[in-house]
């Protein structure tokens, strides 16, 4: 990993803990992210950090709901590890060192709760960016954010145009950042592309539909996504940093690594990356082979909607089936970590 940064090319910890955060930051990274998914595995793979954490939170809020709490613990977690990475905040002059923090999953339909959450968990620390999810009304939220000053990260995005649609927002938000007289050039915008996740909602669709793809070629479905939506910023200049997420192999980090883009990486992938015997180069500007990308065309549209410029209008983004999945996921992630929390109330 070091050898990847000393080329230029940035990559965050995504990962719960912050002792994790702090090899990643040991070894170049620059940032660091987290989910209601990774928190609540992070407080069920690490309970000697977490409860001790969440047992004082009860005990200074007696009267608290589960929910509430949770969020407490979440709060914790997030500023220790915002705390690892102000050193490279500082040092950037805010060019980097960001944790995302994510609102809650279950607002995705209510734009009004997540610019309030988004408010409210960005006054936790000064290198903190807000994950938001990027369906039609996660947008409308995100523009009204980066209008109030408050960085964001989309998420929940598996598409080019969602990059383009989000990107779109950001600069009506800056536009009225300005216009209110903010220091608009201090805000870091970020939009993820989920890549292994297109990959997986096209295995899904295989399975489906019986459909027989040449084996390794589904494998190339996300990088072929993210390197067309980098080909499609560099050529424009719009706002928002590409960043590149959800791993399941070693292409997902080996063939999109640019000084232009970042990569955020889960602890257990990055420490497989960091003995891999792949020495690490500029790639995202590599084409993807064209038979497998006529290959991927001809048998997915699904992956013609994530490829293409044009390929879903916002109103799609909330039903396509990389979205459906991925926020059943996060809900359900959020549930458990409740549940984690009402297991330490009541136990």
């Amino acid at each position: 990993m070091s050898q990847m940064t000393a080329l230029g090319a940035d990559w965050w910890n995504d990962s719960g803990v912050a002792s994790e955060l702090g090899e990643a930051v040991a070894l170049g990274a620059v940032g660091g992210t987290s989910n209601p998914v990774i928190v609540s595995q992070a407080a069920k793979a690490n309970p000697h950090l977490c409860l001790p954490i969440l047992e004082r939170l009860i005990k200074e809020h007696r009267h608290a709901t589960e929910d509430e709490l949770a969020w407490k613990l979440i709060h914790e977690l997030g500023q220790a590890s915002a705390k690892q990475l102000l050193p490279v905040w500082e040092r950037t002059k805010g060019a980097k060192g960001y944790l995302s923090m994510q609102v809650n999953p279950k607002f995705y339909p209510n734009a009004d709760l997540m610019v309030a959450q988004a408010v409210e968990l960005s006054a936790l620390a000064p290198n903190i960016a807000i994950k938001a999810p990027a369906n039609d009304v996660g947008i409308i939220a995100m523009e009204e954010m980066i209008a109030r000053g408050v960085n964001v990260n989309a998420t929940v995005s598996f598409s080019v145009p969602q990059a383009l649609a989000v990107s779109a927002a950001f600069e009506r938000g800056l536009k009225r950042a300005r216009a209110a007289g903010r220091n608009a050039d201090a805000i870091r915008p970020y939009i993820t592309i989920m890549i292994g996740r297109v990959d997986d909602q096209l295995k899904r669709v295989a399975e489906a539909q019986k459909i027989a793809a040449t084996p390794g070629v589904i494998d190339w479905a996300g990088i072929a996504v993210f390197k067309n939506a980098h080909r499609l910023f560099k050529s424009s200049g719009r706002p928002g940093v590409l960043l590149a997420a959800a791993y399941r192999h070693e292409g997902h980090w080996s063939q999109i690594i640019g000084r232009e883009v970042l990569q955020t990486i889960p602890y257990t992938w990055w420490t497989k990356f960091n003995t891999s015997a792949t020495e690490p180069r500029l790639t995202i500007d590599d084409p993807v082979d064209p038979a497998i990308l006529a290959e991927l065309r001809t048998k997915f549209p699904d992956f013609n909607k994530a490829h293409d410029e044009n390929g879903m209008p916002p109103a799609e983004f909330v039903r396509y089936g990389a979205t459906v999945h991925t926020l059943n996921q996060f809900l359900g992630g959020y549930a458990d970590l409740v549940g984690f929390v009402r297991g330490a109330m009541l136990g």
